[in-house]
């Protein structure tokens, strides 16, 4: 079997899974949103090595559909040892805000496993709030502690949590 990751985007379509199925394929795991109008996801898949030129077709396929799609091989990789992490920053809504957060990971050499990003309404207050969450790992001889610094650092009022 060979591990592929596969990003789609396009209106709602069916088909994805019977083309993965169709192949011999396994659907692993997958992150999918309908994003204004948009069906958008990421997904790790094994097929059998003789196939995989089988499911790339199946997937071209439903780009005549609307459905556009890209294969990549699974290339995982140990980038860091360190500290795996859940991050949890909230603060209020400012221009180019997730920016600089993905700004400040990037300089620190902290490897996103996984990050979503939303705006909600403050509890109280009622206006909107920046939210990112999601799961990262810490680069040798980063502590946590270093890494909420840096990001509080970002923006005013942010509110940094980890776990």
């Amino acid at each position: 079997m060979t591990p592929l990751v596969l990003t789609v985007l396009g209106p709602k379509r069916t088909g994805l899974a019977d083309s993965v199925a169709r192949n011999g394929g396994s659907w692993q795991e997958s992150r999918m949103a309908h994003l204004t109008g948009q069906f958008a996801g990421i997904l790790r898949v094994e097929c059998p090595v003789e196939c995989r030129d089988a499911l790339e077709a199946d997937l071209s396929a439903l780009g005549e559909r609307g459905l556009a799609s890209t294969v990549a091989r699974d290339s995982e990789t140990e980038d860091s040892k360190g500290e795996n992490l859940s991050l949890d920053v909230t603060g209020l809504v400012e221009q180019g805000i997730g920016k600089r957060i993905a700004s400040a990971l990037a300089e620190l050499r902290v490897n996103v496993e996984e990050l979503q990003t939303c705006l909600e309404s403050a509890p109280v207050a009622g206006h909107l709030l920046f939210r990112t969450r999601g799961d990262v790992r810490l680069p040798d001889g980063l502590y946590p502690t270093e890494l909420i610094e840096a990001l509080e650092k970002v923006g005013a009022g942010l509110n940094v949590d980890t776990q």
